[in-house]
């Protein structure tokens, strides 16, 4: 009996042991092999089995597997995988699709499958152009709906981004950078027209100046309510969201990136300019009129060959006994033949094609409990152009600790330093009495290169603002001293306490500083223009000396006697971040996926600027300072401070939470809200604060059953909508939520009298409040041919409410006439497509091509203005009720006169040539509408081909739908310094030619000073419609060849990979409006600091080790 017992017993042991290898507990994680995520919501199912497990927002899953059983990973736009079950296995997948199964929206990141929203992830190695040191450039005709106009093109500047077109009237309309999570504020706040004005505060208006374009991972663009949302006040222009690269466990990597890049100098073929022989015969047309003659030249502002002739004429030479120039017919006629067949090129002379360096030398590596991505990077520029050397240095440090399997730590830590060289200049000026638009002292290169006469001497002194000059000692001697420093530290620490639930909790800091340092020396032409009196009439006709209004019989003199100016300006910033989340993911019963994601954060930004003006600083005499009291009794006398300070301080806080419940990852149901308030805003606590939302859904129709009889054509197919409610601060400088009392210093014509007081600039608009916007969103996602044709289209209608605009106060008590608050309104409404293709793919050669196509139009619903003529005129537009946010206007005009003299229609319906009125505000009807000045159709095309190692790119950008303002190169009087343009091959000469050209006549000396008025008429064709053009175009953005090395050539070696490319960037248009003439359609030649961006050859090399 015991045997029996004991036999029954072993068996019942051995059965069970039997059943317990039968079936156990696997764990694991699925990630993606491209950038290391994990594969949120992947599914894992046991072959032969009804087990099925969904990966969690960690990647990780369990499951029941038989002994020796196998599982298989399933995730949409990924290769499936098939494998032997291991406890702590780590399944990596690989796509096979142009999907991109993760968005990051900067907060958290979610599985695309159920995310609702109109967004686009770009891979950076297959988005950065090389040699474009500024990464937002390289987003070009990269992401539908996104518009970027290189408004200028030096280092620094930022080019102007639209992401589905301006979002607000007065606003910048700019997107949000965020980059691992912490928004990126500028250093100072610069309107988007202000992108364009070449003023050297546009050297710091890109917040993303100080990133290595080879530390980038990827860019996630969010565009419509439901992917921007999350954001609430600050995302109504759109999220630009940046991730940076970090070590991955079990490997380690050494890589080195070197960029040696050659600009194209610009060449005169190119632009419609006059030669120098062409030069000299208007030139002598002009001597013809009156214009240089001997006692008028010498005498005069500005003078070029003709003054130098007669200031040689005029120079007595003691060494020889002789005049520098004989005053003979054939001396004058020899020193002008030799100015007419000089032809200078200025643009050989001022540009160079020297070598730009970018090297980026990186470590990554990790283990299962660390990792980390650390990197150091020097960009060297010698300078396109005399004045523009730039140094910037970047050091990045990205470190992941596993501290327990449920508590992480992440530090990163960044730092750019940059040092850059520019030409002096000093601040765009507009004349709205005259209608003409100048800047003092300018000597931008590339603007001297076109308004400069090509029968100068490049080596000879010639005169301007009455003192010596030269484009090379004044750029020797006038220069910008440009230093910045850009850091930022944060830390988040991610604690998940029990499974599916994640907290986590963020802090980061970021400190800037500029310092502009101006140094205008002794030698140099604006010092000098100070301290200018040759003569009598010099003396008088120099706006730039001072006389003393104390002594009504004293003579000018100079505030500047010795040594030269000094200006400085210095900007900081310093911004904190905090942020608590908690994300709660979990699949009920393997159908219903919930996501839950909410938290607060707070900000605060600080500001500060100082600029100070010195005069006197002796740069030849030790840097000593010697200055005139008067030139303090000046600046008093006119209201000038010669120092200032001036502080910004703001705050905000948040509390958001984003709910997603999927049925089977078929049918998707998205909300977010979140509740804002800022110290920006009025008392009013509906003012202060907003609460934003969104609510929308999609169906991801390939999940169905019916669909596999589709899947032969139909690969996959998603439809989604959503609308919203979200908002922005409006513009930077409207802060009247609080009276605003500035002290001044009151005009006094003498300085005894001087006194300070106080004015009420605005009365408190306790209902200032944020800008809004709703927005509707319908898009389609498709793949056709198992994904060889990818298709996604988008179509929005956007409201936007609550912006602010102008309104006319009562003026008394008020401080002003006009007030600003939240009046007027715009709607706009667009579509997006982007189409990839895969037309062959073999296993030695593919080719791939993208589609991008955008359109966008607004249209003013509500605004009262007062704007000025020359307002609408300008080329950057301005808004008006009924037309698009940024309109441009011309000025009639209705032919020429039997004189030659241009006609224009007015204001009173009178056709005239001097009663023209830049200052009109209310009577503007009889303005021409032109065209927005933001294109309304953006987009590219691009073909990538691969045969074995080698890959060739041709990637081309298209803009239509836009107009521009030619450059105004007409004027009542000209001088001996100046070029011209071939249009005034087809001047008006003589009676009757009116009938056949459009072009004005030169007047002569005597008309001009028997009716000055004419000058409003010839300012007034720079801004007629006869002067504007069509700023649609087709550029050839990229060409470039590329090989890697084959990996079995490097196995014995510590080197790992290798690659070269050569790439050709911006190297010409293949159509533009003719009537540009050369004029880049984008680029606004405003002088300063500004330049185009240049045509460049860029040589790229790349090894791991």
């Amino acid at each position: 009996m015991e045997k029996r017992l004991l036999c029954l017993l072993a068996g019942l042991f051995l059965l069970l042991g039997a059943v317990s290898a039968q079936s156990r507990k696997v764990t694991g994680n699925v990630i993606l092999q491209e950038d290391g995520e994990p594969a949120i919501g992947a599914t894992v199912s046991v072959l032969n089995s009804k087990n099925v497990a969904i990966t969690d927002i960690d990647g990780k899953f369990t499951i029941e597997v038989p002994e020796g059983g196998k599982i298989k990973v399933n995730y949409i736009g990924m290769e499936p995988q098939t494998l032997l079950a291991k406890e702590g296995m780590t399944v990596h997948l690989k796509s096979n699709t142009t999907l991109n199964e993760v968005v990051v929206t900067g907060m958290s990141k979610m599985d695309r499958r159920t995310f609702t929203g109109a967004t686009d992830q770009l891979k950076a190695d297959e988005t950065m152009i090389s040699g474009m040191n500024d990464i937002s450039r390289s987003l070009e005709g990269r992401s539908a709906g996104v518009s970027v106009q290189n408004v200028s093109g030096t280092f620094g500047t930022a080019p102007k981004i639209r992401v589905r077109g301006a979002t607000s009237i007065y606003g910048s309309s700019k997107p949000l950078w965020v980059v691992d999570g912490v928004i990126m504020e500028d250093v100072t706040d610069i309107s988007a027209d202000a992108l364009s004005s070449g003023d050297a505060e546009t050297l710091v208006s890109s917040a993303i100046a100080g990133l290595n374009s080879d530390d980038i991972e990827s860019f996630q663009i969010l565009k419509d309510g439901s992917a921007t949302s999350i954001y609430g006040a600050r995302a109504m222009a759109g999220v630009i969201v940046v991730t940076t690269k970090k070590g991955r466990a079990g490997q380690a990597h050494i890589n080195y990136s070197g960029e040696f890049t050659t600009r194209l100098k610009p060449s005169y073929r190119n632009f419609n300019i006059l030669n120098s022989q062409e030069q000299m015969g208007i030139y002598q047309e002009l001597k013809d009129k009156g214009w240089l003659n001997l006692s008028t030249v010498l005498n005069s502002k500005n003078y070029g060959v003709y003054g130098k002739m007669y200031e040689l004429i005029d120079t007595f030479n003691p060494t020889t006994g002789q005049f520098e120039l004989a005053n003979t017919q054939e001396a004058q006629n020899a020193y002008l033949q030799g100015a007419e067949q000089r032809n200078t090129n200025w643009f050989n002379r001022l540009f160079s094609n020297g070598i730009m360096q970018n090297h980026s030398v990186s470590m990554s590596g990790g283990t299962m409990k660390s990792n980390y991505y650390a990197s150091m990077s020097a960009m060297l520029d010698p300078g396109w152009y005399k004045d523009s050397k730039v140094n910037r240095y970047t050091a990045n440090l990205n470190l992941t600790h596993h501290i327990l399997d449920n508590l992480s730590l992440n530090l990163i830590g960044s730092a750019s330093y940059r040092k850059q060289k520019a030409p002096g200049t000093m601040s765009q000026d507009v004349d709205v009495a005259s209608g003409e638009v100048s800047r003092q002292f300018d000597i931008n290169p590339f603007s001297y290169a076109l308004n400069s006469s090509r029968a100068l001497d490049p080596y000879a002194f010639y005169v301007a603002n009455y003192a010596p000059f030269n484009i090379f000692n004044e750029l020797n001697n006038n220069y910008i001293d440009l230093n910045v420093v850009d850091t930022k530290f944060q830390m988040e620490l991610k604690y998940s306490p029990i499974r599916d639930l994640e907290l986590s909790a963020l802090g980061a800091i970021k400190y800037a500083t500029t310092t502009q340092e101006h140094k205008v020396t002794d030698n140099s032409n604006q010092a000098q223009a100070y301290r200018s009196m040759k003569n009598s009439q010099v003396r008088d006709d120099n706006n730039l000396l001072y006389k003393d209004p104390d002594d009504p019989y004293a003579l000018p003199i100079s505030v500047l006697p010795q040594g030269g100016l000094y200006q400085r300006t210095d900007n900081r910033m310093t911004s904190y971040d905090i942020r608590l989340t908690a994300n709660y993911n979990h699949t009920f019963n393997k159908a219903h996926i919930v996501n839950v994601f909410g938290g607060m954060e707070a900000n605060s930004i600080e500001r500060n600027q100082t600029w100070f003006n010195g005069a006197g600083l002796q740069y030849t005499k030790g840097e000593l300072a010697s200055y005139v009291y008067q030139f303090f009794k000046k600046g008093l006398e006119e209201g000038d401070s010669y120092y200032g300070l001036s502080n910004s301080s703001y705050r905000s806080a948040a509390f958001f939470g984003n709910a997603t419940y999927s049925y089977k990852g078929k049918y998707n149901v998205n909300g977010t809200i979140r509740y804002e308030g800022t110290n920006q805003f009025g008392q009013s606590s509906n003012a202060k604060w907003l609460p934003t939302w969104n609510i929308s859904g999609s169906w991801n129709v390939h999940e169905e059953d019916f669909f596999s009889s589709l899947r032969s054509v139909l690969s996959h197919l998603t439809l989604k909508a959503s609308y919203s409610l979200t908002a922005d601060r409006g513009p930077a400088d409207i802060t009247n939520s609080s009276h605003i009392l500035r002290a001044y210093n009151v005009y006094r014509p003498f300085t005894s009298d001087k006194e300070t007081g106080i004015k009420a600039v605005d009365f408190a608009n306790r209902d200032l409040t944020y800008e809004k916007k709703h927005e509707f969103n319908f898009g389609v996602d498709a793949g056709f041919l198992n994904n060889r044709i990818s298709l996604t289209f988008d179509i929005y209608q956007r409201n936007n409410y609550d912006l602010i605009g102008a309104k006319i106060t009562e003026a008394q008590g008020r401080g002003s006439i006009i007030e600003y608050t939240n009046i007027a309104s715009m709607k706009s409404h667009g579509e997006e497509l982007s189409i990839t293709t895969k037309n062959i793919q073999t296993k030695d050669f593919s080719w791939t091509t993208n589609l991008i196509y955008s359109h966008a139009v607004n249209e003013v619903t509500d605004l009262m203005t007062q704007a000025s003529t020359m307002d609408y005129i300008q080329g950057t537009g301005f808004a008006k009720k009924g037309y698009p946010v940024r309109a441009l206007f011309s000025i009639p005009f209705m032919g020429l006169d039997e004189d030659g003299y241009p006609t224009f229609l007015n204001e009173k319906g009178q056709v005239t040539s001097t009663d023209i009125n830049f200052q009109e505000r209310i009577n503007n009807g009889y303005l021409k509408y032109e065209g927005p000045t933001d294109p309304t159709y953006t987009g590219s095309l691009g073909n990538v081909f691969g045969y074995k190692g080698f890959h060739l790119n041709i990637f081309m950008t298209y803009s239509f739908g836009n107009v521009v303002r030619l450059d105004p190169v007409f004027s009542a009087q000209y001088n001996d310094l100046s070029s011209m343009t071939k249009e005034f091959k087809n001047r008006y000469r003589l009676g009757g030619d009116e009938k056949y050209t459009d072009v004005p006549t030169i007047l002569t000396y005597r008309q001009y000073h028997d009716n000055t008025q004419l000058q409003l008429g010839y300012n007034a064709y720079n801004y007629s419609d006869i002067r504007v053009a069509k700023g649609d175009f087709i550029r050839m953005k990229e060409i470039s060849l590329s090989y890697d090395f084959p990996a079995a050539w490097f196995t014995h070696t510590a080197l790992k990979n290798l690659s070269l490319k050569l790439q050709g960037t911006d190297l010409f248009l293949i159509y533009a409006d003719k009537k540009l003439n050369g004029q880049d359609p984008e680029f606004f030649r405003a002088g300063g600091v500004s330049a185009p961006l240049p045509r460049q050859f860029t040589l790229t090399v790349k090894a791991g080790f």
